[in-house]
């Protein structure tokens, strides 16, 4: 069992800076693929960045590749996913999620998931 804990999330205006914390317990850490999903009401949950054991990150091109950038420090078993020229439309629940071995960006694919964290960008 892993259990994942977010923390960072918070109401922001346009153009700002948020850096997303997730901190994974209980089994070996170190061998999974880690991940951000966001969700946003009334919408499907959907991948925004993902990172292999050995740091290989993969990010959801169109939506926030460059402004967003995923980071694992194993030592401490968290995840960070810093988040840069936010705009309204990437106002959601935030998740983090894990997966043994490679990178997975379905939702179904995902072994374990944090509670959420909510994003809010304000215009």
């Amino acid at each position: 069992q892993v259990q994942l804990v977010e923390s960072g999330g918070g109401l922001v205006q346009a153009g700002a800076s948020l850096r997303l914390s997730c901190a994974a317990s209980g089994r070996t850490f170190s061998s999974r693929a880690m991940g951000w999903f966001r969700q946003a009401p009334g919408t499907e949950r959907e991948f925004v960045a993902g990172i292999s054991w050995s740091g290989d990150t993969t990010y959801d091109r169109d939506s926030v590749k460059g402004r967003f950038t995923i980071s694992r420090d194993n030592a401490k078993n968290t995840v960070y996913l810093q988040m840069s020229s936010l705009k309204p439309e990437d106002t959601a629940v935030y998740y983090c999620a894990a997966a043994f071995g490679r990178i997975r960006v379905r939702v179904g694919e995902i072994e374990y998931w944090g509670q959420g964290t909510q994003v809010t960008v304000s215009s």
